[in-house]
């Protein structure tokens, strides 16, 4: 198959040909998360409540897979691009081996930490023996999710987008016609409550797989995973993680943001960690179809950067960072306009739905400027400087917004909780694009 088409096709076409399947995908991917909340909150607030602590871990472990995919993404499609098909298939095969291997040990560790970990934030035995069911039941399918995370990347890796998006779309379709049937024990399936949401998601998971399991033995791909390329390969192996690590660093480090938080917010009412768990349920919704953009970016910018095409990188950067922006001032107006609407899908109690408007309406003031932010460390991600990109992500999540969060926490009350994410991402703006430009400065 010829991949050159990632150097010779004129620049917007091109990033429309590869992110608009990833924008469909998120799209698809960030309603089901928000239908999958909707259930469960007809459970009872206990459920969302449940759903909310359990959500820093479950991101950790998604964080984990989707980070070190990014490492396979940026190895394969820059030795894709430097024409050296030898490396390619050695990234895709190590890839997916440390991935398997990951999934196994969170398969393992996470269902033992839960109970503990869900004692610290809240008394309630109720919340906790949901969120231990849920967690549990979840985390076993951890192994098939990290594979299928894999091929993603490596499907995206050689241009491969609409197949990612039917596999993505599949499990989740799958996922949301199971939920009613499982939760609520709808025909012949049994009530299951959250156990059963927990099911639908694994469930999907595996479907997603198969997918991407069918379509790799019937079809021929300029990477392929051979059982030759096992061998241990420590130089390789270091440039995944390079970028690896960083990158899941980068996607875990909201969950570490999140269990601040809701640790702060707990001392003040419990309605303030369900509206933060629903804000971040509803932020998939906003930030995916940016981040379906950004996605498309990476395996061209790394693919060009390879190739030594360095004007078409800095075309790529700048018309990302365009379209992220008129996305998230789409998100922006819509939370504005709706925000009463929105948290009311989720929950009826007039305090969280009261603290909800509030929060939506001061958080998206910082909509638009941290495309700057995601633009450019998905770039940077994409040319395997995942050092530079840690960096903004660590401003984002940890150097500006945690102290921010505390100090308007005390003297403004929770309000000034909300208030700390706009300031944030303003800051990280433009700590980002002086990272992003003294970075590619170097090549």
């Amino acid at each position: 198959m010829n991949d050159t088409f990632m150097k010779t096709r004129p620049v917007f076409p091109l990033l429309m040909a590869m992110a608009l399947p990833n924008v469909i995908s998120m799209l698809v991917n960030s309603l089901y998360n928000i239908v999958d909340s909707l259930f469960v909150a007809q459970i009872s607030e206990q459920a969302m409540t449940a759903l909310s602590l359990v959500y820093p871990i479950q991101n950790f472990v998604n964080a984990v897979s989707i980070g070190f995919g990014v490492g396979i993404n940026a190895q394969i499609s820059f030795y894709l691009g430097a024409g050296d098909r030898e490396k390619a298939d050695a990234a895709a095969t190590h890839g997916m081996m440390y991935s398997m291997l990951h999934g196994l040990i969170a398969m393992v560790v996470c269902p033992l930490i839960m109970p503990a970990f869900l004692a610290r934030f809240t008394p309630d035995e109720t919340v906790i023996s949901m969120g231990v069911t849920y967690s549990t039941i979840v985390f076993l399918f951890a192994i098939p999710n990290m594979a299928s995370l894999a091929f993603e990347k490596m499907f995206q890796a050689v241009g491969r987008m609409n197949v990612t998006m039917v596999a993505l779309i599949s499990g989740c379709v799958c996922n949301i016609l199971l939920d009613p049937l499982l939760i609520f024990g709808i025909g012949p399936f049994p009530a299951m409550g959250i156990a059963g949401a927990a099911l639908a998601t694994g469930i999907g998971q595996v479907t997603s797989l198969c997918i991407y399991l069918v379509i790799y033995f019937r079809t021929e791909l300029p990477v392929r995973i051979r059982r030759t390329l096992f061998r241990p390969h420590a130089a390789l192996d270091k440039k995944l993680y390079g970028i690896g690590i960083p990158a899941i660093l980068n996607l875990a480090l909201p969950s570490l943001l999140v269990t601040f938080l809701n640790g702060l917010l707990a001392s003040i009412s419990q309605s303030y960690v369900v509206v933060l768990g629903i804000y971040y349920k509803l932020q998939t919704f906003l930030y995916l179809p940016a981040n379906g953009i950004v996605q498309g970016m990476r395996p061209l910018v790394g693919y060009n950067y390879g190739a030594k095409e360095h004007k078409r990188v800095a075309k790529l950067y700048q018309l990302t960072l365009l379209l992220s922006m008129g996305i998230m001032a789409v998100g922006t107006l819509i939370c504005l306009m709706a925000s009463g609407p929105l948290i009311s899908l989720f929950s009826s109690n007039a305090e969280t739905l009261a603290i909800g408007r509030t929060a939506l309406r001061i958080i998206c003031i910082g909509f638009v400027v941290s495309a700057v932010s995601t633009t450019s460390s998905g770039a940077l991600e994409g040319l395997g400087k995942g050092m530079e990109s840690l960096v903004i992500s660590l401003c984002r999540y940890v150097v500006f917004i945690m102290p921010l969060a505390w100090l308007l926490c005390h003297f403004a009350g929770p309000t000034g909780v909300w208030h700390a994410f706009w300031i944030t991402e303003v800051l990280s703006a433009v700590i980002a694009y002086a990272v992003y430009h003294k970075a590619v400065a170097k090549k």
